[in-house]
């Protein structure tokens, strides 16, 4: 059954009746669908008004908009699922400031979906997504990752349909802790123990971070196109560095300007950009399997609604990396303190160098792996859907023998390295 539980979902970027709808059920059990949620709010108003105020609206986006389109785009997976707002408190326990230095002590909720097989001894993996992506950006993966695990794909604090407080850090290590504290929080209310964590660029930056705070919840670390492990510049960097080109790049990072506020200066055409971006980068541009027409449409609809909302966790940028996504912690140095096995993910055309997983696993004193996926970039998930899906499970199989013989599974990847 797919629905709402939870009492209250993630605060809203334009209106507070969102708020009043979904505070009505709080003193009911049953799962409410998140559409029944926004019909309540829009049956509030007057169809000439609510018209009237998105032809007025200069960002024509809002919770239940974003509500909306990833419940269209989700329609195209066939597994059935649970949604909820899992509540993180409003700060980290024991601590006197709110998430994160804010004067506001909201609760905090984390958007979560869960697909759950009920095949007894079922692993549980968790999926963490990247920078300027929702959990939705996995729809191609749940069905078939649903069929060996119980799935579970979280927005981070600050994306997609979860909470966006103000984002106040001020350092590197406030940033970090802005990911990885409130994502233990989350752990604790869902009561997850050794569970297997995904995470995908950024992500695979913050589910590295967590292993590293946190080794004693994880049974395997899976890391999809990571940031982080690139130590030095390229030799194009360093070249571009030097041009007034990337002077000004460099600046404009360094101040914090995101892409996501090019979207919102463009108003009523940043649906547009979004769109052609899409269609570019997954279709005619794609090394991989190109998006079918329902597929960019309902995506391009999702991304545009969840980059347009409210800034919060996109702010993280300039403090984690340098410009040139370079980390300011680098995780290379980091390696020698290892305590969960982890597998490396990259596609053969990834901008993320997977020689910096080969690097790590060297260092490393737990066993470690590096795969590459062909016909697949940075989305290698959503390029190379089926060679990512062999690739998990490979790395995983120690974990699913309990469900036969999957051999024919692992001739779709490139085995790079693998430790002891």
């Amino acid at each position: 059954m797919r629905g709402w539980s939870g009492t209250r979902m993630a605060e809203s970027t334009s209106k507070i009746e969102i708020e009043d709808a979904i505070a009505s059920t709080a003193a009911s059990t049953r799962p409410v669908s998140s559409a029944s949620m926004v019909e309540k709010v829009q049956e509030s108003k007057s169809p000439w008004l609510t018209r009237w105020q998105r032809a007025l609206r200069w960002i024509p986006t809002s919770t239940e908009a974003i509500i909306a389109s990833e419940q269209r785009l989700l329609s195209l997976v066939k597994t059935p699922y649970v949604q909820e707002q899992v509540s993180i408190g409003s700060g980290p326990p024991g601590s006197n400031v709110s998430w994160f230095r804010s004067s506001s002590d909201k609760l905090r909720f984390i958007n979560t979906i869960t697909f759950d097989n009920n095949l007894k001894g079922s692993p549980t993996l968790v999926m963490m997504h990247g920078y300027a992506a929702s959990q939705g950006f996995f729809f191609r993966n749940f069905d078939e990752l649903a069929a060996h695990f119980r799935v579970i794909a979280i927005d981070q604090l600050g994306w997609g349909a979860s909470s966006r407080p103000d984002f106040t850090c001020k350092s590197t290590e406030e940033a970090e802790a802005w990911f990885v504290d409130s994502f233990e929080e989350w752990r604790k209310a869902n009561n997850l123990e050794n569970f297997i964590l995904l995470g995908h660029s950024l992500g695979g930056y913050i589910a590295a971070k967590y292993a590293l705070k946190y080794p004693e919840h994880l049974q395997h670390l899976i890391l999809v196109g990571p940031a982080g492990f690139t130590q030095e510049k390229s030799d194009w960097m360093l070249k571009l560095m030097s041009t007034w080109r990337g002077i000004v790049l460099n600046r404009l990072w360094e101040s914090n300007f995101t892409p996501q506020k090019v979207i919102r200066t463009l108003g009523p055409w940043g649906p547009d950009l979004v769109r052609k971006y899409t269609g570019v980068r997954f279709g005619t541009q794609s090394v991989g399997n190109v998006l079918n027409e329902e597929e960019s449409k309902l995506l391009s609809d999702y991304a545009y609604h969840t980059l347009a909302a409210k800034p919060s966790g996109e702010l993280c940028l300039k403090y984690i990396f340098s410009f040139g996504a370079y980390a300011r912690s680098p995780l290379l140095k980091s390696s020698p303190e290892w305590k969960v096995r982890t597998s490396f993910i990259y596609g053969t055309d990834d901008w993320m160098d997977y020689k910096g997983g080969v690097e790590a696993c060297r260092k490393m004193d737990v066993p470690g792996e590096v795969i590459r996926v062909p016909q697949a970039g940075h989305f290698v998930f959503l390029d190379n859907a089926k060679g990512f899906h062999s690739a998990v499970l490979y790395s995983c199989q120690e974990y699913l023998s309990s469900q036969g013989n999957m051999q024919h599974l692992f001739d779709d990847f490139i085995k790079v390295f693998k430790s002891p």
